[in-house]
C-alpha cells in the first residue's frame, strides 16, 4: 500500500516589515485566491514582522556552517518547511527592503533547487525590485520563474491608503490573469524541483 502524497507547501512571505506597509492587503488577498487556483499546491502566509530577525551577522551562510543566532535558526526551519516561494515586496529605492535582502540572507540551505515567483506593488509595480530579487534568488540557487505580478499605476492608487484605499476586488480583473499565470508556473517548477531534490 502506497502513502499518498502531499501536495507541495508554498510560503506568501511578506517582505515588508514598517508598520505603515500596504502588503498585508494583497498578500492576504493572493492567499485566498492562490488556495482557489491552484488546488494542488498547498499556501501559508509568512510575516518577516513575527520573525524578528537581527542584522545578518553570521561568520558566514547556513550553507557552510551552522548559525549562531537562534531566531536565525527558527527563519531557517520555518523557511526548510517549503518547498516554493512567493515574496510580496514593495519597491524601496529602486530594489527590495532591507528586511527582506536580509530575511534572504539569513537562510542558505533552504532555499537552494526551490522555485520563486514575486507579486510586486506601487507605483511602478515595484519592477526594479522584482528584477533585482530575482537575481538575488538565482544567487541563492534558486529557481526563478518567469511570471510575476505587478500592481502598478491607477491599480495601486485605487487600492492603497496612499488613494482610495478600495478593496482588492476593484482591481481583481486586472491582475487576476497574471496571478494565474504565476501560480501555474510555480506549480509546475514546484513539483519538477521538489521531484529532483
Amino acid at each position: 500500500m502506497t502513502t499518498p502524497q502531499s501536495n507541495p507547501k508554498i510560503a506568501i512571505i511578506i517582505g515588508s516589515t514598517r508598520d505603515a506597509r500596504f502588503a498585508d492587503k494583497p498578500a492576504n488577498w493572493l492567499l485566498e485566491k492562490a488556495k482557489e487556483i491552484s488546488t494542488d499546491l498547498d499556501f501559508e502566509l509568512v510575516d518577516l514582522k513575527d520573525y524578528a530577525l537581527p542584522m545578518f551577522n553570521e561568520m558566514a551562510s547556513n550553507l557552510w556552517m551552522p548559525s549562531a543566532d537562534a531566531k536565525a535558526v527558527t527563519w531557517q526551519e520555518k523557511m526548510a518547511e517549503f518547498d516554493g516561494y512567493i515574496f510580496v515586496t514593495p519597491e524601496y529605492n529602486s530594489s527590495i527592503p532591507a528586511s527582506l535582502k536580509n530575511a534572504l540572507d539569513q537562510a542558505g540551505k533552504e532555499w537552494v533547487r526551490k522555485p520563486a515567483a514575486v507579486f510586486g506593488y506601487g507605483s511602478v509595480g515595484a519592477a526594479r525590485a522584482v528584477e533585482h530579487l530575482r537575481a538575488v534568488t538565482i544567487n541563492l540557487s534558486m529557481v526563478p520563474v518567469r511570471a510575476a505580478v505587478y500592481i502598478s499605476g491607477s491599480d495601486f492608487f485605487k487600492v492603497s491608503p496612499l488613494g482610495a484605499n478600495a478593496e482588492m476586488s476593484e482591481i481583481e480583473a486586472n491582475i487576476l490573469p497574471s496571478v494565474t499565470a504565476m501560480l501555474g508556473d510555480l506549480a509546475w517548477w514546484t513539483k519538477a524541483t521538489k521531484a529532483a531534490r
